[in-house]
């Protein structure tokens, strides 16, 4: 059993580099610098950032999968729920018949499952984290990962796969020759793994969201819980609740909103409801 004192020590030492990870930014110019930080590629001499982005409308909500939002006994029906829906869903989708392929338009569909989404465009963070009116007396939050960083982390049999690819953030194709199930991803390593993977453009949104995913190789871990771990790689850069209409409206402008993102009349008719809803 661990001592009170040690475990209060554990507890101040996440929060301290919880603290020192967070930016809280100061104006609209503030929070482009702080978005674009370190962009700059000298290798390539281009302006490529390496971080994976995700909007929250609440700077205190966890980085938790719709399968922990699902509740009970999660981890014992995951399984049962991707085996059934490509069961059932076969006949509509048929490209591919992999488990990477599955887990991807599951996610996009709604079923619970391990995978986070995540977004290469900056804006399209911010958009998620300012898309909710309703929570506009609260701050927000967008977390920043760098997946590169990420990938040093990972087995050697996928890092060389990277390396043969010459690519940064893995596909469904680089995987499928060393992970085909959720057990062979879990046995890769002893360790709690976490990687992000290109999901292949089902539609219009995923290529408008500039859309991937993050997977852990545990269903319990919460990735904030891994950030924990690994304090160089993430940033979480709050916007404060004051700055949000703001944010919004020049999103709106810049035509980074629901009727971009979601494309057709669902986007269309979300987008409508928060244009014309009252500021008060």
């Amino acid at each position: 059993m661990v001592p009170l004192e040690q475990l209060l020590f554990l507890l101040l030492e996440q929060d301290s580099i919880f603290n020192m990870n967070e930016y809280v930014i100061k104006n609209w110019n503030d929070l482009q610098e702080k978005l674009f930080e370190d962009s700059w590629n000298p290798k390539i001499g281009r302006y490529r950032s390496k971080f994976a982005f995700r909007g929250l409308s609440d700077r205190d909500y966890k980085l938790e999968t719709t399968l922990m939002r699902l509740g009970g006994d999660y981890t014992k029906l995951e399984n049962h729920l991707l085996r059934n829906f490509s069961k059932y869903a076969h006949q509509n989708v048929v490209e591919r018949d992999s488990m990477w392929h599955w887990l991807s338009v599951a996610q996009h569909h709604g079923l619970p499952t391990r995978l986070m989404d995540w977004t290469y465009s900056p804006y399209v963070a911010m958009h998620f984290a300012t898309e909710n009116i309703e929570q506009f007396d609260v701050d927000g939050v967008i977390w920043a990962v760098d997946y590169i960083e990420v990938n040093k982390n990972v087995p050697e049999v996928l890092k060389c796969e990277l390396r043969r690819e010459g690519a940064n953030v893995f596909t469904s194709n680089m995987l499928l020759d060393h992970v085909n199930s959720l057990s062979d991803f879990k046995n890769l390593s002893q360790e709690d793994l976490m990687l992000f993977i290109e999901p292949p453009s089902i539609d219009d949104r995923f290529i408008n969201q500039f859309a991937f995913f993050s997977i852990s190789s545990n269903p319990q871990l919460a990735m904030d819980e891994w950030l924990k771990k690994h304090p160089d790689t993430w940033m979480k850069i709050i916007i404060p609740k004051e700055m949000k209409w703001e944010i919004r409206d020049k999103l709106d402008q810049a035509n980074i909103t629901e009727r971009v993102l979601f494309p057709g009349l669902d986007g269309l008719s979300q987008w409508l409801k928060r244009q014309y809803s009252p500021k008060e």
